[in-house]
């Protein structure tokens, strides 16, 4: 193997030991690799704590890029130096740090969520639907397993979200029907697959070694399978994997446009739009803290600058003025 090969596989290894999830050591690898050819291919361990300093200069300076997507590579980098090398950078001494610049959510009113919706259907619109009706991150729905579904209680349970956290959201009652039908199609997929000696999805953490069967078993399957199988690089054992977040992505931008929506609506722009409503509808910051899974209030607090009562629901002293 060369020394690259070499380097990338103690890379997954060690992010597999320190139970870090897929999409993390994913960005890990990306992060290291630019690191390595913005150095001239040189390996890490023979650069330091100068070289570190240059390339995330570079991404500010240069790159342009955000404070958050900086941190992101200097954490990458980190990882690095201390688990993969065992040589943990010291005081990266003169650097420019990217700028941190205060963003309002993007928050769709309810007819523009309703004229996005109509551009969608099958899982996509089901996707959308969620992340508006329950307040899901994009990654949070996708990796939905059949057990998360209280169709009865209307709760969706998540027990893996960003920051490693665990919360209770509501399920909108008008989509059970539609969810229903739907986790019909995926079991029929489900027993096919079992039919052909497959059926089997990841497991979290250390569940596949203690219940080797439970992969295959019906309330572990994804909500939104991917639409064919793989083979496990490792083991060889053919999965299905849940539907990729790039897919949705895609079809949520295409309904924007189609839309005629001149906002930078995302995936996640639902999400705002889900707490901004809430909001609206007179429920507690509290409350809707707890539905989005935010640690701290603060976090939450954002939507209230964006409620559709103008400036923090201040009437102008213009709308106060007779005549026109």
């Amino acid at each position: 193997m060369s020394p690259k090969s070499v380097l990338l596989q103690t890379v997954h290894d060690k992010a597999r030991f320190r139970r870090l999830s897929p999409r993390t050591e994913q960005v890990y690898r990306s992060w290291i690799l630019r690191f390595i050819r913005h150095h001239g291919t040189r390996h890490p361990r023979d650069l330091g704590e100068v070289e570190v300093a240059a390339f995330l200069t570079h991404l500010a300076s240069e790159r342009k890029v955000s404070a958050s997507t900086q941190t992101q590579a200097l954490c990458a980098l980190l990882f690095l130096y201390s688990t993969v090398l065992g040589r943990p950078l010291g005081r990266l001494g003169e650097m420019r740090w990217a700028q941190s610049r205060a963003r309002m959510p993007v928050v769709l009113s309810a007819a523009e969520v309703t004229a996005v919706m109509n551009q969608l259907d099958g899982v996509y619109w089901l996707v959308a639907m969620l992340l508006y009706g329950s307040g899901l991150r994009l990654m949070e729905c996708l990796t939905l397993r059949v057990k998360d579904l209280d169709l009865a209680r209307g709760e969706i349970r998540l027990r893996t979200t960003k920051g490693g956290g665990a919360r209770v959201t509501m399920l909108p009652k008008s989509l059970v029907p539609k969810l229903k039908q739907h986790l019909e199609e995926v079991r029929r997929i489900h027993r096919r697959d079992l039919d052909a000696g497959a059926g089997e999805v990841m497991l979290p953490g250390a569940l596949a070694r203690k219940y080797p069967r439970a992969g295959r078993e019906w309330a572990w399957q994804w909500i939104f399978p991917a639409a064919s199988c793989y083979a496990d690089r490792e083991t060889g054992v053919v999965r299905r994997h849940h539907l990729h977040e790039s897919t949705v992505q895609r079809a949520v931008k295409a309904a924007v446009r189609k839309a005629d929506i001149s906002k930078r609506a995302t995936c996640h722009t639902f999400r705002h739009s889900f707490a901004t409503h809430l909001l609206e509808s007179g429920h507690d910051i509290r409350t809707i803290q707890q539905l989005l899974g935010h640690r701290n209030v603060a976090t939450t607090m954002v939507y209230t600058h964006v409620l559709n009562k103008g400036g923090l629901g201040v009437r102008s002293p213009a709308d106060l003025l007779g005549g026109g």
